[in-house]
């Protein structure tokens, strides 16, 4: 077999059979095929396209590629949820600990923020002493004695994914939909659970701009699962904004406090509901996602799930205290407010431009190696529809900074558009794709 064949093969058009994929995978991963082979592989895929089989056995591939966690010793039915990415998205910090409360065995490996959008790890790393380094053995205690872990993702967790995706990424070979698909779920498989629930985002601080792309991103997605085995559902979120109305990291984790104590933003809630119902219906604890709702917010209203985050956070070394006296949390030693510019409605918010804010203050990477500020961020009082006079908060700015806090703050005004007319406002989710396909919410 030789990778110049595939190479033809896929450039006609042709569909590459699993023996094929697997040779190039392998090949690709051990450093026999060189990537002036494979970027042109990637290229063909991007003009050509892969079926739904083809697409799934690159995933698998990719998936075993290096280690596979075994979730086998894990009492129940394990679940996991993962988001495409977006700025102010704190929902696994609710959905965790909500899950767990009502029984599901919540088994997650999560990673670092870089660029523009957050990641778990760094958030959860603002309790004093909280750490995802623990052992495999401890991982799966933890989930079967509290039914909730969270650790860093494994350096050999699809090792293919992490080599092929640097060659994408500047090969213009990104923007496709079964190499999107196949990365992001490779990763899922080899981390173990039965149950995979995923947000996908759309919207202008997300990769996916357009519903449509996006719902067919989240069918791939889907399938791709339910072919390898893996009950799996997608979420279709908006990210018109940014979500709740904090970015930074312990800003972030604050607000999920908040948000497990009932007192969240209606956008946040309503997304993180949405994700644990389907993380119960598909683990067989509720019938329907309407009985699931029920239940949550049980958990929710009698602090059950509080209690949750604050045993998780102890149980990986954390100071539990912080769920109880968040005002515990360190402040950045400046703020600046950022008054409206205008009188009107808030017609737009490019939620990538408000992540930016957020990094330049210091609570993001430019690389994986960037030091971040666990301290630093934002938190906006004015969203998309609401009503704002000229020269009343619109958000405020924390940073250790001030020439970073005098860009921030340039930048912010930048991403906001206000208009005379109350402008529409997108739906919070566009509706969920399962195995039967995509659902429109009814109020969309």
């Amino acid at each position: 077999m030789r990778m110049y064949d595939l190479i033809q093969k896929k450039k006609q058009g042709g569909a590459l059979t699993k023996e094929e994929i697997g040779f190039l995978v392998g090949g690709f991963t051990s450093g026999e095929i060189p990537d002036y082979q494979m970027s042109a592989f990637l290229m063909a895929v991007c003009l050509k396209g892969m079926n739904e089989a083809e697409t799934t056995e690159l995933t698998l591939a990719m998936a075993a590629s290096g280690d596979m966690l075994d979730l086998s010793r894990i009492e129940g039915i394990p679940a996991d949820k993962h988001s495409t990415g977006g700025v102010g998205d704190k929902t696994s910090l609710i959905v965790g600990p909500l899950v767990a409360s009502a029984g599901v065995p919540v088994a997650k490996m999560s990673g670092r923020g870089l660029g523009h959008t957050g990641g778990t790890i760094d958030k959860l790393e603002s309790f004093p002493g909280f750490s995802t380094a623990i052992s495999s053995e401890r991982f799966l205690q933890n989930v079967n004695e509290m039914k909730l872990a969270i650790v860093g993702q494994t350096a050999n967790l699809a090792p293919a994914d992490k080599k092929i995706y640097a060659l994408r990424d500047v090969t213009a070979t990104v923007d496709s939909i079964p190499l999107i698909a196949s990365s992001i779920m490779s990763k899922k498989l080899a981390a173990g659970s039965q149950v995979i629930v995923l947000d996908v985002k759309v919207g202008s601080g997300a990769f996916m701009k357009k519903l449509p792309a996006a719902v067919a991103l989240a069918e791939t997605m889907v399938r791709i699962g339910n072919r390898a085995g893996r009950k799996t559902y997608a979420l279709l979120t908006d990210m018109n904004q940014p979500l709740g109305r904090t970015v930074g990291n312990s800003l972030e984790v604050r607000e999920a406090i908040d948000a497990l104590s009932g007192q969240a933003p209606d956008d946040l809630m309503t997304v993180s509901l949405r994700l644990a119902e389907l993380m119960l219906v598909g683990c067989q604890k509720a019938a329907s996602t309407a009985e699931a709702g029920e239940t949550l917010r049980r958990l929710l209203a009698s602090g059950k799930a509080k209690e949750k985050l604050a045993e998780f956070v102890a149980r990986q070394g954390g100071d539990a205290s912080y769920v109880y006296e968040p005002e515990k949390f360190e402040e950045a030693p400046y703020r600046l407010t950022v008054p409206a510019p205008e009188t009107g409605y808030v017609a737009g918010i490019d939620a990538e431009e408000i992540g930016i804010c957020s990094l330049l203050l210091g609570g993001g990477r430019t690389t994986k190696d960037s030091k971040i500020d666990l301290r630093v961020g934002l938190r906006l009082f004015k969203k998309l529809g609401e009503a704002v006079r000229e020269g009343e908060e619109l958000a405020v700015l924390f940073g250790a900074d001030l020439d970073a806090l005098q860009a921030a703050k340039e930048r912010l005004l930048a991403a906001y558009r206000f208009s005379g007319q109350s402008p529409e406002v997108p739906p919070v989710i566009y509706g969920y794709v399962d195995g039967q396909g995509f659902h429109p919410e009814e109020t969309a």
